[in-house]
This record gives structure tokens, sequence and C-alpha cells, in this order.
């Protein structure tokens, strides 16, 4: 077995002690299911790895960007192990090469399937950490995302309202705005949403729309056009 795995290790550059954690985290269920004895597929080490992966990314972004706030540092940590991200750096080490999948899996696509992959890099950063400890999954994961770190905490969110009005107003009040849903009207398939958003000061905004996402950004919007004008005032 670990004759079959030195090329990937050499890709990732970590040489497990006990090889049997990597080949468990390339097994997919569909291949576990397939066999004839009893198979432990990945799916115990993805959900170890989705811990781990969150922690030390948000242990380096937290340690990285001093001047952000909860809100900024939530959104580049999403944007850096959400599953397109993922997925992309499982092909760059070519994991997809090394799956083992059982035949519908493999017929229909899956050695090339976001989801699949991505699950994967998370069952490998599971496998090293039961292999290493927390400091070596940890190391591991810099080397993965080592060109992939953002040079800033300032990611553009000019269109997405609720995303900027929380940023605002945890600068300025230290807390998060709330949104209510007070109510609908009109036919079903034509249903206008109303919400009511309220401001940490007490300040209230009423909006409607075609969804309860579309109403709650309206509200957004009118609120943030609120507190830039209040700044001009001051």
């Amino acid at each position: 077995m670990e004759e079959e795995y030195l090329r990937l290790q050499q890709c990732i550059h970590y040489r497990f002690s006990q090889v049997k954690h990597l080949a468990t985290a390339l097994t997919h269920s569909s291949w576990a299911n397939e066999q004839v004895e009893p198979c432990e597929d990945n799916e115990r080490l993805e959900f170890l790895g989705d811990a781990v992966l969150e922690l030390c990314v948000t242990e380096e972004l937290f340690k990285r960007f001093q001047e952000a706030h909860e809100g900024q540092l939530t959104k580049i940590r999403s944007k850096l192990v959400k599953e397109k991200s993922l997925s992309i750096i499982a092909l760059e080490l070519g994991l997809n090469y090394f799956l083992r999948l059982g035949k519908g899996e493999e017929s229909q696509g899956g050695r090339l399937r976001a989801s699949l992959l991505a699950d994967t890099m998370e069952a490998v950063i599971g496998a090293v950490f039961l292999d290493g400890g927390y400091h070596e999954a940890c190391s591991f994961i810099h080397r993965l995302f080592e060109d992939k770190w953002p040079e800033t905490f300032k990611i553009e969110t000019s269109k997405d309202f609720k995303s900027k009005l929380q940023e605002i107003t945890q600068d300025v009040f230290k807390e998060r705005p709330t949104y209510m849903l007070t109510g609908t009207k009109g036919p079903e398939h034509e249903k206008i949403f109303q919400v009511v958003l309220n401001l940490p000061s007490g300040k209230t905004f009423e909006a409607e729309g075609t969804s309860l996402k579309k109403a709650e950004q309206t509200a957004a919007a009118t609120a943030i056009v609120y507190l830039n004008s209040q700044k001009t005032e001051d």
C-alpha cells in the first residue's frame, strides 16, 4: 500500500507514518459498499478534516488580519474553504487519480465532481491530523493555501447590502442588525414578502420584495443610505 501511494505523498509533501489513513481518505462510500469484506470509507475523516481545516484557517486569518472584524474574517474563511476552492486544490494535488470509486460513481464522472473532490480534500486533511497531529495538519493546510491567502481582508461586497450593513454596524455599534418577516401579501405565485430591519440604535426600516432575501437586501440598502447620510451630517 505504501508503494501505491508514494507518488501522491510526494505531491502533497507529507509522508504518512500510517499509510492506511491516506487510503481511507481516498475511499469513497461507493467503493466501500462494493467490497465483500467490510471496508471503512472516508466520511468520518471528512467530518474530522472539515473541523481541523476551519480551525486552522480561522487561526491563520486571526493572526494575519488583526484589524479585521468578525464579519470580514468569516467572509474570507468561507471563500477559502468553500467547495469550489477545495475541489481545485484537490485537482492540483492529483487526488482524483487516486480515488477509490465504485463502478456507478466512476461511470457518472465522480472522479471530477466538485463536491466529491472537496470532501476527499477534507478527508485527507483529517488523515494528516490523525497521522501527525494538529501541528502537522496545520503545516499541511498552510502549504495547500500558500498562494491563496488574500492580501487584504477588505473584500468587495457592493452587491451584497446585508454583508455591507453588517460590517458597518459592527464598526459603529459593535452589534449586528436584525431582520424580521412581518407578513406577506398577494397570490401564492406572486407573493410579496414584507420585512422590518432593526438597527442596534433602534432605527427601523421596512421593505418589500418578491422573496425574503430580496426584501432584506432592499431594507439593508436603505439602511446603508441612511447611515451614510448620518456620517455626512456629522
